[in-house]
């Protein structure tokens, strides 16, 4: 774990060093993700059918190659009443939340009389990729698939591989929930394949969204343009601001929440208080033993951790800017995390307050927890609807407005020396 302070030399030289640190995995999987990609693009299925058997450890062709309604409805009835609420819980307050993301249509006129506007339409098929290996979260199903419901996706498609052919019960559950239309026991950078493609099984889908290792994240990068994707997404990450007023094991907490995703995830820590700083650092290390997920944490926190001392809170801000971390918590009193959150322009999501931890966000909050990672808040935002819909704008003009704006067509097209442009424009002129 890095211990930086903001008033000693040297300071600057290891803040750089912090935020150009890549956790993103070293080894280039590019040229592997190419040719499985080829692959299924050639062989289809038969592709599918052996990636899973050498990766997966299952036989599609003997096992199924997919998973029915029938089955995740099953799920949902046999799961424990206090989960089942506790998913229905969630899925009401995801849906609710993007539902007023929805975009208007516009459609009106100018000053010369001229119609302008757009309207929002979904996309006809969307893909979904749910992770079967460390990372099998239900929350994940429910967030990625909701929104795409919410944008009127007429199809829906999830991608989940089923290592030794075992099943997730409470993700099959969350699918029943979300109203998947077909669910394949395929993972990988061939089920991303699968989805842009298409096989002879699997239909091609318009957009893919969803989380998965480096070999997902890979295919999702080199299949972009054939089909929409989400983002390009990397180890989880969290910065917490907080006073001395937080009690640490409670901010100790708070930072393990992300660092116990992955070995690769990263957790940091702005105070003004280096007393408290170091409570926290104790109560991280008397916490890690006590989880199941200790070994994970340990690794995460001892390679990517960091506490990071400043003379005020407000000075940890434009710090916060420039680590454009995928959650930020403003551990402080309401009124002040209103006006630090005032100054904070990059970040994926931002969590206001003592009583407002960021695992609340990765399940019952609303706000969707697919985020852009890796200092990618800098120019990108959350998995939305409208990552499921596109715009179309329209024109209308009449003889009026077409005199009106037409010559400086004529004249901009002449320039750009297009004649067939500016005759299509200056016949109706004249």
């Amino acid at each position: 774990m890095r211990r930086l302070d903001a008033s000693e030399p040297g300071f600057a030289a290891e803040f750089d060093a912090l935020v150009n640190d890549r956790r993103e995995s070293t080894s280039d999987v590019s040229a592997d993700v190419a040719a499985i990609i080829a692959r299924v693009k050639a062989d289809g299925d038969a592709a599918l059918a052996d990636y899973t058997a050498k990766f997966d450890r299952f036989d599609l062709d003997a096992s199924g190659w997919s998973i029915s309604k029938e089955e995740c409805a099953a799920a949902y009835d046999a799961l424990a009443p206090d989960l089942r609420d506790a998913l229905n819980l969630a899925a009401d307050r995801i849906r609710a939340y993007h539902a007023a993301q929805l975009p208007e249509n516009r459609d009106y006129r100018d000053g010369t009389g001229a119609r302008l506007g757009a309207r929002w339409n979904a996309v006809d098929a969307a893909g979904v990729y749910v992770p079967g290996g460390r990372a099998a979260y239900p929350s994940s199903v429910l967030m990625n698939i909701l929104p795409a419901k919410v944008a009127g996706v007429d199809r829906i498609v999830m991608m989940s591989p089923t290592p030794g052919g075992e099943t997730n019960p409470v993700v099959m559950a969350a699918a029943h929930i979300g109203g998947v239309d077909e669910i394949w026991r395929v993972g990988g950078a061939q089920a991303v394949a699968a989805l842009a493609y298409g096989t002879d099984r699997i239909a091609p889908v318009d957009v893919v969204t969803g989380p998965g290792n480096a070999w997902v994240a890979e295919a999702k990068r080199q299949v972009y343009g054939v089909v929409g994707i989400d983002m390009v997404a990397g180890p989880s990450e969290i910065v917490v601001v907080a006073d001395n007023r937080n009690a640490p094991h409670v901010i100790a907490a708070d930072l393990l929440s992300q660092a116990e995703h992955d070995p690769t995830s990263q957790s940091i820590l702005f105070t003004d208080d280096a007393a408290f700083a170091d409570a926290v650092a104790v109560a991280v290390d008397a916490i890690i033993p006590t989880l199941g997920t200790a070994a994970t944490m340990r690794e995460s926190w001892d390679a990517n951790g960091a506490i990071v001392i400043v003379p005020t809170l407000a000075d940890a801000i434009p710090l916060c800017d420039r680590l454009a971390p995928e959650h930020l918590e403003l551990a402080v009193d309401a009124a002040e995390a209103d006006a630090l959150f005032a100054k904070v322009r990059h970040a994926g999501s931002v969590f206001l307050g003592r009583e407002t931890p960021e695992a609340i966000g990765d399940y019952v909050a609303g706000p969707n927890h697919v985020l852009p990672t890796g200092r990618r808040a800098r120019f990108s935002s959350g998995l939305s609807v409208t990552d499921f819909m596109k715009r179309t704008s329209f024109l209308a003009l009449d003889e009026k407005s077409l005199a009106a704006i037409g010559p400086a067509a004529v004249a901009l097209a002449g320039a750009e020396g297009l004649p067939a442009h500016a005759l299509s424009v200056s016949q109706r002129l004249n």
